[in-house]
């Protein structure tokens, strides 16, 4: 158990005016009713993994009582189970939500029988969309892989990246370079991407938005780096820049964002390191939020694919939001776990449901079923 001193890190995001400026962080962003007849344009899907609603409270008292869920006028409830467990992992998580099918802990977008599952992207490209990725994990982790991969083992990184450097996919930005270029098998990925005509950059600030064009950010190493270890505001600036290339695109698109890290944070029952990047995915969040708003066209769907830790706030100090926190296991757990949703079509996310609703529920948004 530890107190968690908020104090020192709200005075740190006192200091950052892009943490809620522009925005109604105060209230509700309006609700905007399905209408069959019109179509979401495009949609933001992010991922907060192995984020419960502690690591949500954790995150808001660290942030003086502020959080950016606030703003969501809708909120839902999803079962996280596998097909062959109730605790699921990452992989089937992901694939419930990529393919809208139950499947076993460590698919990449196959069923039970290991046999391939159509994902979101591929539907999504077939339907003349734009795909992309924003995560602080590496690229090939098993969250964004199930959206452009097929393999019945998330931990056939080098297959994944295969896969990814092969795909349709417009934007990535990501960490895993090593996977892409210093190979066991020899190859350069890198070199297989560019002669498919996409842009490859190992820094985020060399990523230039142009129209047409597809472009790939692939970090340096297999262990990224967390929070305090980043660039500041790497996930923000990240997926604000897959945006603007989807956007300068000129076509609809669906985006990945995932906030990977707070999975870890619970892996290593470090409430430091939760409310870290609970943090960094507020902020992150608030930057989406206020560009969906302006667009008027965008739905805005967050959840996570399972809580990790078993975390609980047991006791805290109210005049300083500080807050005394504990931890059951170092693994996942069978807990439910809330989703929000903003823009068109956004109370369709409303209730209880399972997991591979989210697929069907943002398929029907999109006027594909």
């Amino acid at each position: 158990m530890r107190f968690v001193r908020t104090l020192a890190l709200t005075a740190v995001a006192v200091l950052l005016p892009s943490l809620h400026s522009g925005c109604s962080s105060t209230g509700y962003l309006s609700e905007t009713v399905h209408n069959p007849k019109r179509p979401v344009r495009n949609v933001i899907f992010v991922v907060g993994d192995g984020m419960g609603l502690s690591q949500i409270t954790a995150g808001n008292y660290a942030n003086n009582n502020k959080s950016v869920f606030e703003r969501f006028p809708i909120v839902g409830v999803q079962k996280t189970h596998s097909a062959d467990d109730l605790i699921t992992d990452s992989a089937a998580g992901a694939t419930a939500f990529s393919t809208g099918e139950k499947t076993y802990n460590g698919a990449i977008a196959v069923d039970q029988n290991k046999n391939p599952l159509q994902t979101l992207f591929e539907e999504a490209e077939a339907q003349g969309y734009e795909t992309g990725l924003a995560v602080t994990s590496t690229i090939t982790h098993a969250t964004p892989a199930c959206f452009y991969a097929h393999d019945d083992d998330r931990n056939h990184y080098e297959a994944i990246a295969e896969d990814l450097a092969l795909s349709q996919v417009d934007v990535a930005i990501g960490y895993g370079l090593d996977q892409f270029n210093a190979r066991q098998d020899g190859r350069d990925l890198v070199r297989v991407m560019t002669e498919r005509g996409i842009r490859v950059h190992t820094k985020l600030d060399d990523l230039r938005i142009q129209k047409k064009t597809r472009q790939m950010v692939l970090l340096p190493g297999v262990e990224p780096p967390r929070a305090k270890q980043r660039p500041f505001d790497y996930l923000r600036t990240a997926s604000m820049k897959a945006i603007e290339q989807l956007e300068a695109n000129k076509a609809p698109f669906f985006l990945v964002v995932e906030g990977s890290q707070i999975d870890w944070g619970g892996h290593a029952n470090d409430s430091d390191w939760i409310v870290d990047e609970m943090l960094d995915f507020d902020r992150t969040l608030n930057a989406i939020l206020d560009w969906a708003e302006q667009d008027g066209e965008t739905l805005v769907v967050v959840t996570a694919d399972h809580e990790t830790g078993g975390y609980a706030i047991n006791k805290g100090i109210l005049d300083e939001f500080a807050f005394e926190t504990a931890f059951t296991t170092k693994k996942h757990t069978a807990t439910m776990v809330p989703v929000f949703a903003y823009g068109p079509s956004s109370e369709l996310f409303a209730g209880m449901y399972e997991n591979t609703a989210i697929h069907a529920k943002m398929r029907q948004a999109m006027g594909w079923e």
